[in-house]
């Protein structure tokens, strides 16, 4: 199987208030794995680390009247490789996603996009992602991960969408990371699992063995 792709949302967890810790702690286990960090953080994780930081948004706003928009320009300058879109806790209507996303091609950002199914999977592949995120909103930050609770949506999407996907929510086990990679994902989103663990470091290297 191919090494599987890494991404790890710090969110606004507590604990991630020490996200440049957080992330040095990610980068010697694995400096290939994607953080994203709030807007604030970017900067100062860029400059101290070698991993590849994303914003956890981005509007499609350009330079002009709009307050308290972020612009891809400004996440680009503090050092983001690239930006999420259309997290659960941060959604979008499809119109703003396409907006954003030309945007941010323009300035040659990567987008990891998600999705809550095979359908919403579908509108977002026309877009090209550079990472599609597939997580069912119900079962984000819970005890029962998508591979357990939902592995035939997995099945249905790797055998229906033609286009390479990670999946999230829920996923806190290595066998999490088997069982997603078996069923057809490339790779995995993590967050409260590593965030709010009592050792991360320990806890990332068991569960991103493979």
């Amino acid at each position: 199987m191919k090494t599987p792709t890494i991404i790890i949302n710090l969110k606004t967890y507590k604990q991630g208030a020490s996200s440049l810790k957080l992330a040095k702690i990610i980068e010697k286990v694995n400096p290939k794995i994607i953080v994203g960090v709030q807007q604030t953080n970017i900067s100062t994780i860029t400059k101290k680390t070698n991993l590849q930081v994303f914003s956890q948004h981005t509007d499609y706003q350009k330079t002009g009247r709009n307050t308290g928009f972020i612009l891809p320009e400004a996440i680009k300058a503090s050092g983001a490789k690239g930006t999420f879109l259309n997290h659960s806790e941060h959604r979008l209507s499809l119109k703003t996603i396409k907006a954003t996303v030309k945007r941010c091609k323009a300035l040659n950002l990567k987008t990891a996009i998600f999705a809550k199914d095979l359908k919403q999977a579908k509108e977002i592949k026309k877009l090209k992602p550079n990472y599609l995120i597939i997580e069912p909103p119900e079962l984000i930050a819970g005890k029962t991960s998508i591979t357990k609770a939902k592995p035939q949506l997995i099945k249905n999407i790797h055998k229906n969408l033609n286009y390479k996907f990670i999946v999230g929510a829920g996923i806190k086990t290595n066998q999490d990371l088997v069982t997603a990679m078996k069923l057809g994902a490339s790779g995995i989103a993590l967050s409260s699992a590593i965030t709010k663990a009592k050792n991360p470091k320990k806890k990332l290297q068991e569960l991103i063995t493979f």
